[in-house]
Order: structure tokens, then sequence, then C-alpha cells
């Protein structure tokens, strides 16, 4: 394409939102970032729900700060495309506006919803029928919640869309469900890559909400005039992405080959959750895989992502939060350089331990199981904010050796994509930890794959192949060897003896 097109990528996250423009130059992908917005769940009465509408304005407000940096610049904007995370969705009635609260995974209200799951299907037949990682995240144990506490809202619902797809019908009047999304709901069978509909029926939900599914490079439609004018960017069509980030980001990862059977490489898509997993031709859904609850979700070009759900940086992020409604700001700068100056493995903290998933107060609730569990209460901050990296090191060690029991093959690599690759405390010691070789970079991975999809959907790239030749022509990573890898041996076999 030439130098002056662009492609606008919609990126939300789980904490944030971004408009970020990606053009070539010279032959490699730059990306700018045109907008940056906050994404806070806002509380209602007892339920957590996701600001849509205010992500909406800021989406919108980004869409024309874009067009309007390339009419100055006399540069033409060829298409857009909306990511998200995964697992959360919107109920659309027949007036096309939603017909129940928009819930944030976290809600309170799919607590115990696995077991009630669990006493109309036996948890094996789950997971032969979606060969999915049980989450009470997941849109199963959502919709089930949904069906418990207001049966009628799912009897006002004519279409189950995931949240991309929201902002796709808001950008284009277009109703569609994009495939690699949809694979997060534990709703779909991953051999046909269709919904499940022995599961499906068996859980009394309405097949009829569920709608056909949309491949990552599908053109869906203009935008609506509407959206045209208010944005400056006329008709201009949207291009699926992979619309669930990971996917996007995967897409990204800079490495050699594309779905391999013996995978030697594996990504971590580090943000608010870590993602550890390998590319694969096709799914792997065994009892091997039932038992270390791995995850099979879609991929683009018709791949598998065998992957695990870690808690991420969540915790870290919650004691930043924690400390500054006590006053205690902090940048993300001081809390490494204090977490590298504490005292090694002087707290053990688990990211995927339930207490973790949804406290009012991660300080208080790191604190509170530091005493449960026979350790020291921490004494100072940096202590807290090296156990909730040195945490998540340890679970990635473990899950390496999970995922390479499963594709009985040795992974040599671990590409760090995402916003965790800034953090080089947490590289060096997944790398220590793992004694692995570390690669981190891409930063901006779910946009790069966002817009690289979008390359692909309009003819400009043509396989995966040339797009991460692209992605490894653009970008600087950086590469991390194992350093002191032995005393994570000890700290280890501490971490899996955790309460």
């Amino acid at each position: 394409m030439p130098d002056s097109d662009s492609y606008l990528a919609v990126d939300l996250g789980a904490s944030s939102g971004r408009v970020i423009a990606g053009s070539l130059d010279g032959g490699r992908l730059q990306l700018e970032t045109v907008h940056r917005f906050a994404n806070a769940p806002v509380f209602v009465q007892d339920s957590m729900q996701w600001d849509t509408l205010g992500l909406w304005r800021e989406i919108q407000t980004g869409l024309k700060q874009a067009n309007d940096r390339a009419a100055a610049s006399g540069a033409r904007i060829r298409s857009v495309g909306v990511d998200t995370w995964g697992v959360d969705y919107v109920l659309l009635g027949a007036d096309d506006q939603p017909v129940a609260p928009i819930y944030h995974y976290r809600d309170q209200r799919n607590d115990g919803m696995l077991e009630k799951a669990f006493e109309i299907l036996p948890r094996e037949q789950i997971f032969q029928r979606t060969g999915l990682q049980f989450m009470q995240i997941n849109s199963l144990y959502q919709l089930l919640a949904t069906k418990q506490n207001s049966p009628q809202r799912l009897e006002a619902a004519e279409s189950f869309v995931m949240m991309a797809d929201y902002f796709h019908w808001l950008l284009t009047g277009e109703r569609s469900v994009e495939a690699t999304n949809a694979s997060t709901t534990q709703l779909l069978d991953p051999r046909s890559g269709d919904w499940s509909e022995s599961l499906i029926e068996s859980m009394g939900l309405p097949r009829r909400i569920f709608g056909p599914l949309s491949q990552p490079g599908t053109t869906l439609a203009p935008l609506q005039s509407s959206v045209g004018d208010r944005t400056g960017l006329g008709n201009i069509p949207v291009i699926l992405p992979a619309t669930h980030d990971t996917a996007s980001a995967v897409l990204a990862v800079p490495s050699q080959g594309f779905a391999p059977e013996k995978p030697d490489w594996c990504y971590i898509s580090s943000g608010t959750w870590s993602l550890m997993g390998c590319e694969l031709p096709g799914p792997l859904v065994n009892e091997r895989c039932a038992e270390l609850n791995f995850t099979n979700e879609g991929g683009v070009r018709g791949s598998t992502r065998l992957l695990k759900n870690i808690g991420g940086l969540w915790v870290f992020q919650q004691i930043r939060a924690a400390l500054e409604r006590r006053g205690q700001a902090v940048s993300w700068e001081d809390m490494v350089s204090q977490a590298q100056a504490a005292p090694a493995f002087e707290l053990l903290v688990d990211p995927d331990h339930p207490e973790f998933l949804a406290p009012a107060d991660m300080v208080d609730a790191i604190c509170g199981y530091a005493g449960r569990s026979g350790q020291r209460v921490p004494a100072d901050n940096g202590v807290l904010y090296r156990a909730a990296l040195e945490g998540l090191a340890l679970r990635y060690r473990i899950c390496l050796e999970m995922l390479e029991s499963l594709v009985d093959s040795r992974i040599r690599t671990i590409h760090v994509v995402g916003g965790g690759a800034m953090n080089r405390l947490l590289c060096q010691m997944t790398a220590d930890a793992c004694r692995r070789t570390v690669v981190a970079g891409p930063v901006e991975a779910t946009a790069t794959g966002n817009i690289l999809m979008q390359m692909i959907g309009s003819g400009e790239l043509h396989s995966v192949d040339e797009a991460r030749a692209l992605v490894r022509r653009s970008s600087q990573p950086v590469t991390y060897e194992p350093q002191d890898p032995d005393p994570w041996d000890a700290a280890a076999e501490r971490f899996v003896a955790l309460p």
C-alpha cells in the first residue's frame, strides 16, 4: 500500500483503550497512538458493569482525531476494526438495543455457576464438547446466571454478540459474531469451529440468539452514515480483525512459521491477564488437557491457541490501586525499582488464587493471605510488588512444564508480547524461573495484530507468514537469557505447596 495509507485499530483492554493508526514507512509498520483512554467498571447497586456508552464516546473521539490527522497530512484511511477482551457479551433485543446490563466478567453473580453447570452436565462432558478451560468468568456461566436470576432477559434477547461485535454493530449497524472471540465462551465445538448445539440445548439456552460466525479478515460493512459523518471517515469499511485481543496479539508474535505440529516456541500475551500457550494447527481435546485445565481457543486462519489463562499483572495493578486509595500514589517505574531492591522470595503469592480474583482491597487481601499461609506479613511495599511479579514468573514456570507435556515438544523460546514486555524485571524473572530464552516485544502486539489482519483482509498482505515477517522487520524485541535460575527451584517447591 502507499506509505500515506493507514488502518485504524480500536484496541480495548480490560483497563484501557486506544485508537491506533498503522501505516507502512519504508517497508516497516509504524504505529501511532491517536487517542488513549481509561476503561474501568461501573458499580450499579450490587453489580459490576462495563461503561459501554462511555467507551463508544471515546472510540468516536479517537476516530475523529485519526481522520483529522490523516486529512492534515494528506493520508488515506483504508479501514477500521475493533478488538476486545474475551468472554463478555451483549444481549440485543428486537429494537437493536441491549435488553440486559452489560456485566463485567468479575461480577459476583458468576459465583457458584460452575457448580450449577456441573449439575446439568458433568465437567468431563462439558470439556469434551468445548475443549475450554474452566473459569467462572466464561460466557456460559454468565448466561446461566442470567437464566437463573433474570430469565426474562434471555426471552427478550434476539442476538448474542461479543463485546467487539457490539462496537462493530455500533459502527456499521450490522450484527456479527467473530469466531476467535466466540471461542472464549465455552459454547463452541473446537473441532467444527461452530456453536455446540448439544451443549446449548443441554444448558437450556435459546439457540436462536447465537448467530452465524464470521472469520477474521472478513469485510463486515461500511461505516453507517451517522458514524461516518460524526467522525469524518465517510463510508470506509470495517474489516474484522481477530477480535479477541489475544488472538490478535498472537498474530503479531515475531516468530518463524505458523501453527507447527511440534512447536519450539510459546507466547505470553502479558497484560491484566497473562495468556500463555502454543499455536497449533488444530484443537487438542484429551484427558490430559482437561486434567491440566488448558483451553482451546480459535486463532487466525483456522489455527488453535492452546493456552492457559493466568492472573497476569492484575495483582500488581491492584496493589497500586489500593495504595492510591490510601493516599500513597506510586508510579509503575517506582514499583518495579522497589521490587528489584526487595529481598527475593520473602513472600510468595499465587496470582491465580481465588482470594485475588476481585478483592475489595488487594493489599489487605495479600496481607491476610500471608498470615493464613504461615508467611511473614510484608513490612514494606517493595515486598508486595516483588511478590506479585515473582508469583507470576513462578506460575509461568509451572504452565511451561504443563504445556511441554501437552504438545510433546521442548519449548526453547518464550515470546512475551503486550504491555508486560516493558517490565524488564518480570521478563528477566521469567527467563530465570523458566530457564528459557525470553524475547520481549512488540508491546502494542494486539493493535499490531489487529492492523495486520485488516491488511490481510484488504489484500495488502497475503499470509500469516508475510505478516510476521513484517513484524520482524518493524520491531526491535529485547532478548533475556537466564542469569541466576538456581534459586527459583526451591522457590517453586514452596510455591506449589502454598494453601
